[in-house]
């Protein structure tokens, strides 16, 4: 997926509502605006946005003097989820299909994005998302073949907090399980240190790097490890939008679980803004 003109005004955005969020005063935040203003003719826009946004977040790490500026955020998410992980897992061993079950709450935790939003509600996505919460697309029954025939699973992480609604479907699958997070702090999205906090040593066989510190996953980018991986994996589960914006396309036996949270990857997948994706990539 290519960035869009859409996305340049998204982008702005988010350093506001990242200057806000780490309690910037107006004049940084200016600073910010000014400085990132003064880089976008420089933007290749046949990249995928994600890639786009190293720079932009190794800027707000400057500005904010740190290398993880959301780094107490991550964890206040991760404490938030695992305080609700007992309770989920009770949901999931309850319900008609416990597979269906985790499937549905570990896309509703990708609702813990601070790249879209610094506001939600993730106690009311969890109620609604069982019933209520509309899919656009939703391969379901596919996955859930593919589940029973693979022998092992690389799940590719996004976000912190959401980390634990994986934990849950991961138990729930009852595979061997490899769980990749970026190989440094960017955004929210989950590093090692982030996986560990959320228990998924406990679920996972192995977490690993995949070398790649963009809010995604670029191929070109990601370690030897982590490639082979990837080429040898019988089945992947890719979750959020930044995975998918820059996996979409690729051929390999990938499934898409996100929640569609801004218009231009709600167009991409041809699904209405704040539906739940289970989609298939071939």
């Amino acid at each position: 997926m290519r960035t869009y003109l859409e996305c340049i005004p998204c982008f702005f955005n988010q350093i506001i509502r990242t200057g806000r969020l780490l309690d910037m005063d107006t004049a940084e935040i200016m600073d910010m605006l000014g400085e990132f203003g003064s880089t976008v003719r420089e933007f290749r826009m046949d990249y995928p946005p994600p890639r786009s946004a190293v720079r932009l977040y190794d800027m707000i790490a400057r500005h904010a003097g740190t290398e993880d500026p959301f780094k107490e955020i991550k964890q206040e998410s991760t404490n938030n989820a695992l305080a609700r992980y007992e309770d989920l897992k009770q949901r999931i061993n309850s319900a008609p299909s416990r597979l269906s079950a985790a499937i549905r709450y570990a896309i509703a935790g990708n609702i813990i994005d601070f790249g879209v939003a610094s506001k939600f509600d993730l106690d009311q996505e969890l109620e609604e998302v069982i019933d209520h919460t509309p899919a656009g697309i939703w391969d379901e029954e596919k996955l859930k073949r593919e589940i029973e025939e693979a022998d092992w699973i690389l799940y590719l992480g996004d976000n912190t907090g959401e980390t634990v609604l994986d934990r849950l479907l991961i138990e729930t699958m009852d595979r061997k399980v490899v769980y990749a997070v970026r190989s440094a702090p960017i955004i929210n999205d989950a590093t090692l240190e982030d996986a560990l906090a959320a228990g998924l040593d406990q679920a996972a066989d192995r977490i690993i790097s995949s070398g790649c510190r963009a809010p995604g996953t670029i191929l070109e980018l990601c370690s030897q490890e982590f490639l082979e991986m990837f080429h040898s994996a019988p089945l992947i589960i890719s979750k959020g939008q930044g995975n998918y914006e820059t996996l979409s396309g690729t051929p390999a036996p990938i499934f898409y679980l996100l929640k569609a949270k801004c218009s231009v990857v709600a167009r991409h997948l041809d699904v209405n803004l704040g539906e739940l994706v289970l989609a298939s990539g071939r």
